[in-house]
């Protein structure tokens, strides 16, 4: 007996929903702390940040869906654990202060107790998604209009390039002095040599620079100031990390084509998705004032917005008497409530890190996820 079935439109589009998503495969908890890592990297946080795993359930651990959060809160916590998240990647850290008790007392620490009776890790990067190059920054400068942008404060190297913190360059005029010090020089770790011939007043001489750390820097010059009669000319140099490219703290950002300060809020609160923003005018300065330059940071600016020449500062929250400065300036003042200026990156989030994971799980965003606070 033949038996037909009818395929309706929202049939096709479950039977395709679910082989999409069987078709998505689990990923090793440390395998995918490992590429997000490579996506951003945690050596770009400030130094009093809390990043990366905050919560790790007994390994192994396997993720099959990864949750995306700006605030976890206990609300945000229950959805998560209703859609069979694996991993919470909450951009702040809810974890941030030392916890003294686990205990069922405050709502972080039963965060803390939900997520591993449920077998669920948290993850936090904050800080190091505000300086990547494809971070919280760079995505609220998308909302200013066509502009070129760089960071306010740029993010150094992790490492030295030379593989050493100081540089000691000194002239050695005889070939047997020369070879007393490269003797000596190459007993000390943490070091490396370059010499090069020079000619100073008809006179050829070997100039040596050595890269070396701290440590090694003591020793060295602990050798010269014994052996003063085979050098000349000595200099001491504190090298620096190179900059990174596109990376660090905030954005200044200068529109290829100046507009007024009514459609710079009208534009801000397109792309933030807000019906109000806060205004705080500049001295001297209208609705209609031209704003070519902006400076801009996620969250709470006042630090790295300080001292910054601007026509606008953009920014979640500042103090009442950070505002009042700023606007003695003549400098305009738009706050927008802290997360509001961070928590539409996480629409962005979701599809560069399902392309940088090659869809391999599951990535969603939170529904019941919001700022705090609201203008009524």
């Amino acid at each position: 007996m033949l038996s037909r079935v009818l395929l309706t439109p929202t049939t096709i589009r479950l039977v395709h929903s679910l082989i999409c998503s069987s078709s998505r495969s689990f990923m090793d908890l440390k395998v995918l702390l490992s590429s997000l890592n490579d996506f951003a990297s945690l050596s770009l946080a400030e130094s009093w940040d809390n990043v990366g795993l905050l919560v790790e359930p007994s390994p192994p651990h396997t993720v099959n869906t990864l949750f995306l959060t700006n605030d976890l809160t206990e609300e945000v916590m229950e959805e998560a654990l209703q859609k069979k998240s694996d991993l919470i990647l909450s951009y702040h850290p809810p974890i941030f202060r030392p916890l003294t008790h686990i205990t069922w007392k405050t709502w972080k620490e039963r965060l803390v107790i939900q997520a591993l009776e449920n077998r669920v890790g948290i993850y936090s990067p904050h800080t190091a998604y505000d300086a990547a190059p494809q971070g919280v920054n760079s995505w609220l400068a998308k909302g200013l209009g066509v502009c070129t942008s760089r960071p306010i404060h740029p993010s150094k190297a992790a490492n030295y390039p030379t593989g050493g913190t100081h540089r000691v360059e000194f002239s050695v005029n005889s070939t047997q002095h020369l070879d007393k010090v490269i003797s000596a020089v190459k007993e000390i770790a943490n070091i490396s040599i370059t010499s090069f011939s020079t000619r100073t007043d008809d006179e050829e001489q070997t100039r040596i620079s050595l890269n070396c750390s701290q440590e090694a820097l003591l020793q060295v010059m602990a050798f010269l100031s014994q052996n003063r009669q085979f050098y000349q000319k000595t200099e001491i140099l504190l090298l620096e990390k190179p900059p990174l490219p596109q990376t660090g703290m905030g954005r200044l950002c200068t529109l290829d084509e100046p507009a007024s300060l009514a459609t710079m809020i009208e534009r801000i609160k397109r792309h933030l998705k807000l019906a109000h923003v806060r205004l705080a005018l500049g001295v001297g300065r209208t609705l209609e004032s031209p704003v070519r330059v902006v400076a801009l940071c996620a969250g709470s600016g006042s630090t790295v917005l300080q001292g910054v020449e601007a026509d606008l500062y953009l920014t979640g929250e500042m103090s009442h008497h950070d505002v009042l400065d700023v606007a003695s300036q003549g400098i305009n003042v738009i706050l927008c409530e802290h997360s509001n200026t961070e928590r539409g990156f996480l629409s962005d989030l979701r599809d560069m890190l399902g392309a940088h994971l090659e869809n391999k799980i599951n990535i969603i965003l939170s529904e019941r996820d919001r700022d705090p606070l609201h203008v009524i």
